[in-house]
This record gives C-alpha cells, sequence and structure tokens, in this order.
C-alpha cells in the first residue's frame, strides 16, 4: 500500500510541475504583452497519505491556484496619476493652442495693434497724420479682435467636439468593462480567477483613467465597480452610461458637464482629458474670450464717450445713435429693468446729462443742458421709475432746442438733425447715455465678436471727431490727445487696470499657465514613470526569474518521475518474491 501511494504522491508531483512549467512558459510567452500581469502557480501539499505509528506522510502536492500577481493600492495611485497626466497634457495642448492664436511673441498681437491704435491719435493730435490714417488703424485694430475672437472660439468649438468623441470613447470603454464583468463572472464560477479576463479589464480601466477621474471597488465575483467620485458609471455587468449636458451655474452662465445617462446623476470630473476639456470652456479658453471681450468692451464704451462729445471744426449737421429701439422701450425710463434695449447693454447710462452746442453760421452758439434723471426714485423719494428719463423724453428735448431737429429714423434709432445754417456737437456728458445709445460713436458693437468702425466714418473720415470744446472754446485735437492717453488710462471698471495693463495681464496669466502646465505635465509623468516601474516589478515578467522557475519545475518533473519508476521497480520486486 506504502509504494501505491509513493507512486501517487509522485503523479501529483508530475502535475503539478507540468502546470508549473506551463505558467512559466505562459509567463515567458507574454513577457512583452501589454497589460499582461505576471502568473504565479501556488502549490500546497495534500491533505491525507499514509499514517505510520507516531508519524503521518502527506498525499503530495497540488496547484492551489494560479494567481495574478497585482498590488491594488499600486494599481490605484497609476490610474489616478494616468488621470492628472492626461489632464495635465490636455490642459498643456489648450494653453499653447490660445498662445499661438495672441501670438504676443511676435510682432503681429493686440499689445501692438492696440499701441499703434492709440499711437494714430497721438499722431493725429500733432497733426503728422490725417483722420483716414486713424480710420483705417481703428478698423485694422477691429478687424484684428475679430479674428482673435474668432480663433479662440473656434478653439472652444473644437475643445468642445473633443469632449463629445472623449465621452464616446468613454463609454466604449465603459460598456467593454461591463461585458467583461459578465464573462468574469461566468468564468469563476469555480473559484478560479479567470486572469487574463481580469488583465483585459484593468487596461480597459487604465484607458479609461486617461478620461476620467476612476476609483474601483473590486466585488470579486459580482465584477469591479467603477466610479468618479462618489457616482457610480458601472454596476457589475451594467454601464449606466455618460452624456454631455448643458446647465446653468450660479452666475446665470451656461456651462456644459457630464450626467449618467440611466438616471442624470451630475459628475464632478476635475482630471482626466474630459475633466480638462470642460474645465476649458468655462477656464482655459472662456477666461482668454471673457478678459478680450472685457478690453474689447472698455475700448468700445471709454472710445466712443470721448468720440461722442467730440467734434470737427465744422461741427455736425446730422448725427445719428446706433441702438435700435422698439416702441415700448422708448417710452419705458432708460434705467427700468423691464426696457430691453438698455437691459442687454454692457454699459449702463447713469444720473447726469449733457450739452448740446448749436452754432449758427454767423458765428453764434447757445448750449442748453440735457438732464439725464436715472436715480430709480419718483417726485416722493420712492423707489420706482415712472419719473425717471426715457428716450422719448431726451428726444423731446433735443426737439425743443432752437437749430437742431431730433426724431426717430425708420430703424429705431435717434438721428438729430441741424436745422439750415446751423451745425451742432454734444459736450460734457457725466451721464454717459450718449455713448450708451450710441451717438457720434467711433466703435460699434458690444464686445470683440462684433466691433467695427462705425460705418459712416469709414465712408467720411473728416467725420472724426478729434476736436472737443474745453471752456467753450474749440480745441482742434482735444478729443486726439485724450485718446492718445487712454491706452494707459487706469479704468474703473476694470479695477484700476489700464487696456493695455488688463491685456498684459492676461497675457502673462496665460504663459505662466503654459509654464504651470508644462511643470504639471511633466511631474505626472515621472511620477507616473515611477509607478510604472512599480508595477513592473511587482507585476511584469522578468525572463531570467522564469527561466529559474522553468528550471526547477524541470528538477521537480525529473525527481517526480524518478519516484516513480523506483516505486514501480520496488512493486515488481516485491511481486516477483510473491
Amino acid at each position: 500500500m506504502s509504494l501505491t501511494q509513493s507512486i501517487a504522491i509522485g503523479r501529483t508531483a508530475l502535475n503539478a510541475s507540468q502546470i508549473g512549467i506551463q505558467v512559466a512558459g505562459n509567463n515567458m510567452a507574454n513577457a512583452t504583452t501589454p497589460g499582461y500581469s505576471r502568473q504565479i502557480a501556488r502549490l500546497t501539499p495534500l491533505r491525507g497519505g499514509s499514517n505510520y505509528p507516531q508519524v503521518s506522510i502527506g498525499a503530495g502536492v497540488q496547484v492551489n491556484s494560479i494567481q495574478r500577481q497585482v498590488d491594488e493600492a499600486l494599481q490605484s495611485r497609476l490610474w489616478q496619476t494616468t488621470s492628472d497626466q492626461a489632464a495635465a497634457e490636455t490642459t498643456l495642448n489648450l494653453y499653447s493652442q490660445i498662445e499661438g492664436i495672441l501670438g504676443e511673441l511676435g510682432d503681429n498681437d493686440l499689445s501692438s495693434e492696440l499701441s499703434a491704435f492709440f499711437a494714430s491719435w497721438s499722431e493725429r493730435a500733432n497733426q503728422t497724420r490725417s483722420s483716414s490714417s486713424v480710420v483705417q488703424q481703428g478698423e485694422k485694430l477691429a478687424n484684428f479682435i475679430r479674428r482673435v475672437r474668432t480663433d479662440l472660439s473656434a478653439s472652444a468649438t473644437q475643445a468642445e467636439r473633443e469632449l463629445g468623441g472623449s465621452v464616446v470613447q468613454a463609454n466604449e470603454l465603459l460598456s467593454q468593462i461591463a461585458t467583461l464583468n459578465g464573462a468574469i463572472s461566468d468564468a469563476e464560477i469555480g473559484n478560479q480567477p479567470a486572469n487574463v479576463l481580469r488583465d483585459q479589464r484593468d487596461q480597459l480601466i487604465t484607458q479609461v483613467s486617461e478620461l476620467l477621474p476612476v476609483t474601483v471597488v473590486d466585488r470579486g465575483r459580482e465584477g469591479t465597480d467603477v466610479l468618479v467620485g462618489s457616482v457610480p458609471v458601472v454596476l457589475g455587468s451594467q454601464s449606466r452610461g455618460l452624456e454631455v449636458t448643458r446647465f446653468t451655474d450660479s452666475d446665470g452662465n451656461l456651462q456644459l458637464g457630464i450626467a449618467t445617462k440611466s438616471d442624470g446623476s451630475r459628475l464632478s470630473v476635475e482630471s482626466g482629458r474630459i475633466g480638462a476639456l470642460l474645465e476649458a470652456q468655462d477656464g482655459v479658453v472662456g477666461d482668454i474670450i471673457r478678459q478680450l471681450d472685457s478690453v474689447t468692451n472698455q475700448l468700445i464704451w471709454e472710445t466712443n464717450k470721448l468720440h461722442a462729445t467730440g467734434t470737427t471744426t465744422a461741427g455736425f449737421s446730422n448725427i445719428s445713435a446706433q441702438l435700435r429701439l422698439n416702441a415700448a422701450d422708448r417710452s419705458t425710463a432708460i434705467n427700468d429693468p423691464t426696457n430691453s434695449a438698455f437691459g442687454d447693454l454692457p454699459f449702463k447710462p447713469v444720473n447726469g446729462g449733457f450739452v448740446v452746442r448749436v452754432k449758427h453760421s454767423s458765428g453764434a452758439t447757445t448750449e442748453t443742458r440735457i438732464d439725464i434723471d436715472l436715480d430709480g426714485r419718483d417726485a416722493t423719494g420712492a423707489r420706482g421709475f415712472d419719473d425717471d428719463t426715457s428716450m422719448d423724453d431726451i428726444v423731446a428735448a433735443l426737439d425743443n432746442v432752437d437749430g437742431i431737429t431730433a426724431r426717430y429714423n425708420a430703424s429705431g434709432q435717434l438721428e438729430v438733425t441741424a436745422d439750415d445754417g446751423f451745425t451742432f456737437n454734444f459736450q460734457d456728458d457725466s451721464s454717459s447715455t450718449l455713448a450708451a445709445v450710441g451717438m457720434n460713436a467711433f466703435f460699434t458693437g458690444l464686445d470683440a465678436s462684433d466691433i467695427r468702425v462705425r460705418s459712416e466714418l469709414q465712408n467720411n473720415p473728416n467725420l472724426l471727431a478729434a476736436g472737443r470744446i474745453v471752456n467753450r472754446t474749440l480745441v482742434e485735437n482735444g478729443t486726439a490727445l485724450a485718446l492718445a492717453q487712454l491706452q494707459d488710462k487706469p479704468l474703473e471698471a476694470l479695477e484700476g487696470r489700464s487696456l493695455a495693463g488688463l491685456w498684459r495681464d492676461t497675457v502673462q496669466d496665460t504663459s505662466a499657465g503654459v509654464a504651470n502646465k508644462m511643470s504639471a505635465a511633466q511631474a505626472a509623468g515621472t511620477v507616473r514613470e515611477a509607478l510604472l516601474s512599480q508595477v513592473a516589478a511587482v507585476s511584469g515578467v522578468s525572463i531570467d526569474e522564469e527561466s529559474i522557475n522553468l528550471l526547477q519545475y524541470q528538477r521537480m518533473y525529473q525527481g517526480a518521475a524518478k519516484l516513480i519508476s523506483v516505486a514501480d521497480e520496488m512493486t515488481q520486486t516485491l511481486i516477483n518474491l510473491i
């Protein structure tokens, strides 16, 4: 009976060594396979065997399991770092695109165009250039700003397209993970791990981590749950799906977000490629566009405020406003929230007034002040807009001034025309109403998307209001001098910064963003490489180590074969004795 048991022990050793050789061979065959985790045959002694007085001998050996060598904590850190690196690289790419669009490292940039525009006013003040040069430089600046805005918007649109494509890619990967979860559950019914399927699933999760910051919860045979933040996106064999959504934030701005298709749960995506692309909409690209619009808005506003109260040597015979008013808005107080025409403007009139100066061909002049009441209170002091100034009030007041006629044209724009033998101009507008309605404007538009030089000026540069009435005396270059100084003038709307200063800060922030994201990408790349080395040390295949294992299993096989051979000879000897 003991010889038979010896043969049985040898047989178990043969089986175990064969499996060990297969495992070592499989590891060597997959030494360069991406995502493959080294497998180890776990040997355990068999219970039972022969019992002798005072001793017990085992029944041989068995392969208890074939396990992957995976450090789950290390793998989790690698997935997080992969998300961080993908986000940093995506943001760096976006910053680099913006830097190229702005072109501030060359001569063709907004700073240069702004300087050239204000320099043209300075030269006009010194009468070294004509009014047509100022108009041409203004149109060149406006064209440049619109082009930059268009390119930035195109970059934002491209980022949104990439976001949609990344979400589609993420959905495909999540669906594959869910499918593998089901396959792994079926394959592991016998409590043997489906190592190949698990490697495939981990590789898919690594690809997902490039897109989203994921957290993984392994529930064994029930599958692996994948979460983004605290929201599950894969539950066992079910993928909840993702979609791009739009929502309004606390400031009333329309934002892009990511939510699950199954129940609309919104995800907090702060890293990964998708996180970086989301940030680009309101952060990277959005901030630059807002800054460009802010600079342009104030450029339009401040230029128009000065130009509206400027004049030519001869004065004007006709001036039209740019703002179009419907019948309801004309009779509604300018500061009434229900006045849609003024409510949509980024710049608002305030309480104050302006002066109309009318000059007869004989040289006689009159100055009439038009008061603008926009204090938001009625005659009793109670809050309300009934007693505040409307555009109809302004038109009526202007029309009562001798020598001029005020009316609305067919487009709903205020139009002031001098009577025969008269000219006029506006001055001392403390209410900013003239600039708000675009009266005698230099620029039209509201921001960087639509800024232009007024068409009448393009057609007739002699309408350029380079002069100004100061102490009832015409200073021929008064407005030109004031506008030449505007570039570096601190503006309250820009928190004390100038137009040039704000744009310099924006460009510097962009350059700093490039440097920061480059450092972040390099740092994340370094950390990821270190983690990959650690993962390789744990899960990677070493040909030398597997060669040693192969020799060990070979020796084990040879020893088991020798054991069986010896036991067989002893058995034959015993039989022959009988």
